[in-house]
């Protein structure tokens, strides 16, 4: 009889984490990281600030929805010098294109806990599809989201001058996130 109490519980409480409607992007606990690689040696950095909208229930996955907006300011590599230039005309420019956008079209199943999340990206004015993986992990109180994919920043015209060449600057920036996710 007490084994049976325990397993119940046990399955009232996974279907319970299951159920959960996740409706908040807790962005103190997130996290927007990249790597591109300059002459081959990789630079990693993140952007501080950003924030987040999001509707999203693992159980119906085709009713969610959601936006991310990057301040492209935020940037942060590391080294003060390569923040200051990348904001400039060249790389963001920053001053006619503030943030980067990321509008959620569609979410897709892909067994267990794995998504495909397609939207698109605008990025200097520019917008392009994109299509990734991300992984859900859950627990009673939250969410993590995780996934990463690669842009090409010369489609959105990022980096050009000398800059342009992607034997200095390579091409492919992967971008990787982490959401955490409330109720």
């Amino acid at each position: 009889m007490k084994t049976i109490a325990v397993v119940l519980s046990l399955l009232l409480a996974s279907t319970s984490i299951q159920a959960a409607e996740y409706k908040r992007v807790d962005l103190s606990a997130s996290q927007i990281r990249f790597t591109s690689r300059q002459m081959g040696v990789p630079v990693d950095g993140a952007f501080r600030k950003f924030d987040a909208s999001l509707a999203f229930d693992p159980e119906a996955p085709s009713a969610a929805r959601g936006q991310l907006r990057i301040d492209l300011s935020s940037i942060d590599t590391g080294v003060r010098e390569v923040d200051e230039e990348v904001v400039g005309t060249h790389w963001f420019d920053v001053k006619r294109h503030p943030d980067a956008r990321f509008e959620m079209r569609q979410i897709l199943p892909q067994g267990g806990e794995r998504f495909q999340i397609s939207g698109a990206l605008t990025l200097k004015g520019v917008t392009q599809p994109v299509v990734f993986d991300a992984v859900l992990k859950r627990s009673a109180s939250q969410a993590v989201m995780q996934g990463s994919f690669v842009i090409r920043r010369l489609d959105f015209g990022v980096g050009g001058g000398v800059w342009g060449d992607v034997k200095v600057v390579a091409n492919e920036v992967t971008v990787q996130f982490q959401l955490v996710l409330r109720p």
